[in-house]
């Protein structure tokens, strides 16, 4: 069988073991919560909530700020405690809705939809949000389609009501990036499109939240997956599933088995597979640049958690207020995924997970190549927040850099075919121009460059920082 790939990329130990064959389980959130504004790239949301205001779950509490933007809504019943700064995963300091819980689980009307009650025993929450397992098997998912009956309900929306549901329920990628995905399912030219995309591949390291819901509700992601098909016409759907991941690739093989315009596509394990020009190139060998959109080259990549996220969207009229997330790595007690509502903290999912073995010293939001290492454990779930990994030992911070000795593996690793090792050396030196004319805008910043070299470099790092810099300047310049 044919397996679909690109060139270069690289092959670092991928962890999956720890937590790919582990049910979902889900997990009460806890006394507060804290809401970022900005869980999506684009203009923050705007609350629509004030200190003392009461808030029910799946409520919205902040507004989109603009086109490229999506709203935010509350995960629990509760009072709202104000708007207070929280840390984002990179970093940033960001306005968040602090909500107290209640512990009513009263919910904002959404819950009283045909099919619901079937689909949230069947989800494990015993008609409560954040209660039971999600260890649900193939049987009781087609149950849960049946009552839902997802086919009627497409066929009686039209286009612009199925994108509409998407924007109101706040959907937005939920793979890392977080664009908002009725701004990416509106493409200037959409007759151009001809391939849907949904990125399964999931190369990240040590992390298998996609991987479940791809085993474990393969029927729930290929009625979203027609509900974006719906929106464009005469195209392809393809789920794109490394071939590490033969149980996914089966399940939805088979449960695709009468399906006439939309298959899987086997790809060879290699990472970065999952990044989107990656994944154009390896399924259709269409090139993609940093001036480009995918929607340019005819495609449009989602990601599976997205995917789901529009399923519950549009079929159900369920916020996007939760995810599945991984929890793994050696310092962790109890590895496993996790249906987690937004706005918990990090601390709390650690601790209802079973806690560490050890405390970590290095504690990641999201996996160890394009993760964002953490100061603290008092960060907070949003809507990309896909696995929180801890490590006894923190081997990078512990690697001696040594000179440069032009070996070529960088190149070889580097998916968009540059030369790291000479786009860090003018990043370092803040030689800008000579980073731009040698295509440093071309990197997707996957890092296979430094996992690669063996002077332990922090190319990627460096090539970030210059990417960002000479972005900075083009922004400035152009205002």
């Amino acid at each position: 069988m044919r397996r679909f790939t690109f060139r270069g990329g690289v092959h670092p130990y991928d962890g999956k073991e720890l937590t790919a064959e582990k049910p979902v389980r889900v997990l009460d959130p806890g006394a507060e919560l804290a809401f970022l504004l900005s869980q999506h790239i684009g203009a923050p949301a705007v609350p629509v909530v004030k200190k003392g205001d009461r808030v029910l779950v799946g409520q919205m509490i902040a507004q989109a700020g603009g086109f490229v933007s999506a709203p935010v809504f509350s995960s629990v019943a509760g009072t709202v405690k104000g708007i207070e700064k929280r840390r984002s995963a990179p970093g940033h300091l960001v306005d968040a809705v602090i909500v107290k819980n209640d512990q009513t689980w009263e919910c904002a009307g959404f819950e009283a939809l045909p099919g619901m009650d079937a689909y949230s025993a069947a989800f494990g929450e015993d008609a409560k949000p954040g209660r039971g397992s999600c260890d649900m098997k193939a049987h009781e998912a087609a149950a849960v389609l049946e009552t839902v009956r997802p086919d009627e309900i497409l066929a009686g929306l039209e286009s612009a009501q199925v994108l509409q549901r998407i924007r109101e329920a706040g959907v937005v990628g939920m793979g890392g990036a977080g664009f908002p995905t009725h701004v990416k399912l509106s493409p200037s030219d959409p007759e151009k499109i001809d391939y849907i995309l949904v990125n399964g591949s999931e190369c990240e390291p040590y992390v298998t939240c996609d991987y479940r819901l791809m085993c474990d509700r393969p029927g729930e992601l290929i009625a979203g997956l027609k509900a974006v098909l719906k929106l464009f016409g005469q195209v392809k759907g393809v789920f794109c599933v490394e071939d590490n991941k033969p149980k996914a690739i089966e399940v939805l093989q088979a449960a695709l088995a009468q399906e006439e315009n939309i298959y899987v596509a086997p790809c060879r394990t290699k990472y970065p597979e999952g990044a989107e020009r990656s994944l154009i190139k390896a399924i259709t060998r269409r090139d993609v640049n940093s001036k480009m959109l995918p929607a340019d080259a005819g495609c449009i990549v989602v990601n599976v958690s997205t995917l789901h996220a529009i399923f519950e969207a549009v079929y159900l009229g369920r916020p996007d207020y939760r995810r599945i997330l991984t929890l793994s790595g050696d310092a962790v007690a109890a590895p496993g995924n996790f249906l987690v509502s937004t706005g918990m903290y990090y601390r709390e999912i650690i601790d209802r997970a079973g806690g560490f073995v050890q405390m970590p010293e290095k504690l990641i939001s999201g996996g160890p190549m394009m993760g964002f290492a953490q100061g603290s454990m008092e960060g907070v779930v949003t809507k990309t927040s896909s696995a929180l990994t801890a490590f006894t030992y923190d081997l990078v911070s512990r690697e001696k850099e040594t000179a440069c000795i032009n070996c070529g593996r960088c190149v070889d690793a580097c998916p968009a075919h540059l030369v790291p090792s000479h786009l860090a050396d003018m990043a370092a030196k803040r030689r800008l121009e000579q980073f731009e004319e040698h295509d440093g805008l071309e990197c997707v910043n996957c890092g296979s460059c430094s996992w690669s070299c063996p002077a332990k470099r922090p190319l990627a790092a460096l090539i970030n920082q210059g990417r960002q810099t000479l972005l900075a300047q083009k922004r400035k310049a152009r205002k």
